[in-house]
């Protein structure tokens, strides 16, 4: 008996009003599912996500909802082996499985260590350095990002019920903005599992997503300005919903990433026998066979030298005849069914129209299944096309959404390059070829119609996540026909739910804004040396001006021994008269360490490690004779996480300024330590 889904709307578990619509098992067809939205107050939705949501998951900084990312998707992992049971009903395979659930959960655990690595413990984010918009200094301008006051809507295609989910909610829920989910009704009872397991935990605040299982109804109707939508799914659906009267007249943001048809291209320099010929075989047969080919990323046109085509064809075919089909939770199926008996009739019709429009059939698989119902379930072997006249194929138009890619030759690379834009652009394609060369013609060729290039060949093989893999740090979208939307991409797919306001100010001003010091801004100076202080006691603008040093010739002479740096400007009385100082001068990193020695604190203290330095900048040189003074400020604190075991620190980055005795700055830098929290802090956490 089909169990019916609910939705999850202001706070509470509803279920539609009406039966719905019946979905079935992909494998058996038996029934699943019921699944309706109707009686849902989309309205309110907005509403409670906006006044509810929003407001819950803003109290809260970067690090902290990281924190929960993480926590979430530790506890969903614990849970895995129950979804992957309802799983198997959408035709997945144990491997195909994976990529969805664990590729899911990874994605909530990548976003995690990316905004605690990359993000501020801050409730914005400062994009840039401050823009001089002034000759002396007083009058800058810096952009600055915030969490947008509205509702991320998101509606997923049915292919990947987890992950699609997950990847969507991550980068938003980092940001700091609410959402409504929206699963395909095909497989919204897998989605709404894994959604019914993250309320169940209670680590989310209130508010911060809701689920509709069914249609949306007048959702778009209740959207405005602050809101955004995000769309995956086919090319024709999403440019019906791009152009919803309520999200132009709002100009809503919306995102879609739509199916593609990717391209892979065998180098002309790969011979048979190679070993990129057999890794180029290996991605297309599984591209055409993970998740029955029912991937926006999947390998739809193989793009192979004329005088390879016949090796290539032979080896897809000695490769394809070997996937066995069947149910999905035996062990030894290769490839599971589509996800119902109406997307083979769908992926079946635009067959036809590619055998009309030039394609002919090279090889189909066999029909025997290991378990399932061929009438009732969605099973379709692989089928492998061929275009005799690529440049007539209707594979540059017409997507199979199944286990389906076309065969097509090209002459010369410049050929290959036009063929592959032929798709009028794609998530991704990829390049097999060992030869450098030959692989920059065909990436500069294809950049511009396309999303992402994996470039494959001997070296990398072993550790690359295949063609048809979105990684979180990498973008995932692609121009054209998949939709010209960007997804991931680590920190930028966070700042696609920031606003971005650029803020013009004085110094001081602005330093109060970004909780950063930003130079020229009016700093404090303590009797006590900011490196006797714990990381609490440091404030934004605390800062430290040297006693002087004046650089002598030994000084020079005695780094150069020590470090070996004999360079003629700095040794070479004659030598540097030519040089473009005129005269020898200090080492630059003789200045860093002499600014060390001014302005550092020797005894044991808070300060425990320097842990780096960035943003360096030589402007004046140093004689010798002249004479240099440091100002050390703290410019930034960043809070770490302790491991287990490990005393509480946190990162602190300190601006430091070289000056020369007529106060000219020479220097430029940003030093990074390690300091200890105060013990009171250790010990609260330690009792936590």
């Amino acid at each position: 008996m089909a169990m019916k889904l609910h939705s999850y709307a202001v706070g509470a578990w509803q279920q539609g009003t009406d039966d719905g619509t019946l979905v079935t098992d992909a494998v058996y067809g038996e029934p699943v599912a019921l699944v309706s939205s109707q009686g849902l107050d989309f309205g309110a939705m907005v509403r409670y996500a906006r006044e509810v949501g929003g407001p819950n998951l803003r109290k809260y900084t970067f690090h902290e909802r990281a924190a929960m990312l993480r926590a979430l998707a530790q506890y969903l992992q614990a849970r895995k082996e129950q979804f992957y049971e309802l799983s198997y009903k959408t035709g997945a395979t144990q491997y195909d499985s994976w990529f969805d659930i664990d590729g899911g959960f990874g994605t909530f655990f990548s976003y995690s260590s990316l905004a605690r690595r990359e993000l501020p413990n801050e409730r914005f984010l400062v994009e840039d350095d401050p823009l001089a918009l002034s000759k002396q200094g007083t009058f800058l301008g810096r952009h600055i990002l915030v969490p947008r006051e509205g509702v991320a809507v998101h509606i997923n295609a049915f292919n990947f019920p987890v992950w699609g989910m997950l990847e969507k909610l991550a980068p938003g829920l980092i940001a700091g903005v609410p959402a409504i989910v929206k699963p395909a009704t095909q497989t919204a009872y897998l989605t709404e599992a894994v959604f019914r397991a993250m309320i169940e935990s209670g680590i989310l605040p209130e508010g911060a997503i809701q689920l509709i299982c069914g249609g949306i109804g007048d959702l778009f109707e209740h959207l405005n300005e602050q809101d955004c939508v995000t769309f995956t799914g086919s090319a024709a659906t999403g440019r019906k919903l791009k152009v919803h009267p309520s999200l132009v007249a709002n100009a809503v943001p919306f995102n879609m990433e739509a199916d593609s048809l990717n391209c892979a291209i065998l180098g002309q320099s790969v011979e048979p026998g190679d070993l990129e010929f057999e890794l180029f075989v290996q991605e297309v047969v599984r591209e055409m066979t993970v998740k029955a080919g029912q991937k926006c990323t999947a390998i739809r046109r193989v793009i192979v030298p004329q005088d390879k085509l016949e090796a290539v064809l032979e080896a897809l075919k000695r490769a394809l005849s070997k996937v066995t089909l069947g149910d999905p939770r035996r062990p030894e199926v290769r490839m599971g069914p589509l996800v119902g008996a109406a997307q083979r009739r769908d992926v079946q019709g635009v067959l036809e129209q590619l055998r009309a429009r030039g394609c002919e059939v090279a090889f189909q698989g066999s029909p025997e299944l290991l378990g399932g119902d061929w009438e009732k379930g969605g099973f379709m072997p692989p089928t492998l096309l061929y275009s005799p006249k690529p440049w007539e194929s209707g594979a540059h138009d017409l997507e199979p959404f199944g286990p389906v890619a076309t065969l097509m030759p090209y002459g010369s690379l410049e050929e290959a390059i036009a063929l592959a834009r032929r798709g009028q652009g794609s998530l991704v394609g990829s390049i097999v070829s060992y030869n450098r060369q030959e692989a920059r013609t065909l990436f500069f060729g294809c950049a511009t119609h396309h999303g992402r290039m994996l470039i494959l060949n001997r070296e990398n093989a072993q550790e690359s996540t295949g063609h048809g893999s979105p990684l979180p740090l990498l973008v995932h979208g692609g121009p054209g026909r998949a939709g010209a939307g960007e997804e991931l991409g680590g920190v930028r797919g966070i700042k696609h739910y920031l606003q971005r306001c650029a803020v013009q100010a004085d110094p001081t001003t602005l330093m109060a804004l970004s909780n950063e010091y930003v130079r020229g801004a009016e700093v404090r100076e303590d009797a006590v040396h900011p490196f006797r202080k714990y990381f609490e006691e440091l404030q934004i603008g605390e800062s430290l001006l040297t006693h002087r040093r004046t650089v002598t010739e030994a000084d020079i002479v005695n780094f150069a021994n020590l470090t070996g740096d004999y360079f003629y400007a700095h040794v070479d009385e004659i030598g540097a008269k030519d040089s473009i100082f005129g005269k020898r001068v200090a080492h630059g990193y003789f200045l860093i360490s002499a600014a060390a020695g001014l302005f550092v604190s020797p005894a044991p203290g808070p300060v425990l490690a320097n842990y780096g330095l960035e943003r360096l900048r030589f402007i004046e040189p140093v004689g010798i004779g002249d004479t240099i003074q440091a100002r050390l400020t703290v410019k930034s604190k960043t809070p770490k996480d302790p491991r287990p075991g490990e005393r509480p620190t946190g990162v602190v980055t300190w601006a430091v300024e070289i000056t020369n005795q007529e106060g000219k700055t020479v220097a430029l830098y940003d030093i990074l330590t390690l300091v200890e929290r105060r013990p009171s802090v250790q010990n609260s956490t330690a009792s936590a």
